[in-house]
């Protein structure tokens, strides 16, 4: 029996024609499996970017499909799983490349052996550190690259997932769908491992990484990052057993000194936020800012903290 394989890639103002036609490559090269490549544009605004995605339709086995509106990372890969004809989804996040060459046949040999569990196959930073020293997104996710290793991740199975890179069961998608009430950016995945670990679904990782190498500019990754936390902040109740930000301020909040952090926050926001823009930012004053920004989001709550 043919094997079967839905590749799906959600995006949003990227252009994703180098990787739809590289998982293209491989996908044919499979002589057993059937494939299809959907491609679905989140709303995106950038006009000569879509023009280039919509010509990903045009090529066998793939289709484009756009969305006007945009609804949300969690949405659109509901929207996507739903769309899907096969029994296997593997999503890929559409600023991610393929790096290796058995990257599918690794991912199909894993769900032989897990037939009705997800596999996670990670991510690695492959920029290039002279050309991205000044960028903070690069610095960030260079210093995290050692803990993606499959070893580590196994360690905090439900923890340590990300949507950037996995296989599903479409069963197993539709029947836990990712919520929906994440609309704006970031975390949707981290809720999602905690569903999934409720459910007691097994995350499967394995060393199969997609390549990092294109990274937004630090003003751009600052105003993500705050809208990340805003995330955080709206579903901290829901997240606090998997946030380390949330443990620490909740640690904070018990020895009663949030107000000076707070304080201090507002006194060197400006300084911090002229650093992580600029040409040379600081992975520590990035950490500390995020503590700050977090805290005084708070600001309303019980003043005696």
């Amino acid at each position: 029996m043919a094997r079967q394989l839905s590749i799906l890639i959600p995006t949003f103002n990227d252009t994703c024609d180098t990787l739809v036609a590289n998982v293209l490559e491989q996908a044919v090269s499979i002589g057993d499996l059937k494939y299809e490549i959907l491609v679905a544009d989140d709303g995106s605004t950038d006009e000569a970017v879509i023009q280039v995605n919509k010509k990903t339709g045009t090529l066998p086995g793939c289709r484009f499909l756009r969305r006007e509106k945009n609804c949300g990372r969690a949405a659109i890969r509901n929207f996507l799983a739903e769309e899907a004809q096969y029994n296997t989804l593997l999503f890929i996040d559409s600023d991610m490349s393929i790096i290796r060459k058995d990257f599918l046949l690794s991912y199909m040999s894993a769900h032989e052996t897990h037939p009705d569990s997800i596999v996670y196959g990670g991510y690695i930073v492959t920029g290039n550190k002279k050309e991205l020293d000044s960028n903070i997104r690069y610095k960030y996710e260079k210093d995290a690259e050692a803990r993606h290793s499959a070893e580590i991740r196994r360690a905090h199975p439900y923890q340590d997932f990300h949507t950037s890179n996995f296989l599903i069961p479409k069963e197993i998608m539709l029947r836990h769908p990712l919520d929906e009430r994440f609309k704006s950016y970031g975390y949707e995945d981290v809720f999602f491992g905690k569903q999934l670990e409720k459910a007691a679904i097994d995350i499967v990782h394995v060393d199969n990484p997609v390549g990092f190498s294109t990274f937004e500019d630090n003003k751009h990754f600052i105003r993500k990052t705050e809208e990340s936390l805003q995330t955080l902040y709206a579903f901290r109740d829901e997240l606090e057993s998997y946030s380390t930000l949330i443990r620490t301020v909740k640690h904070i909040e018990s020895m009663r000194f949030k107000w000076l952090l707070r304080m201090l926050h507002h006194c060197l926001q400006g300084f911090e936020r002229r650093n992580l823009t600029g040409d040379s930012p600081s992975l520590s004053v990035f950490k500390c800012y995020k503590l700050g920004f977090y805290i005084d989001l708070s600001k309303t709550e019980n003043k005696k903290t």
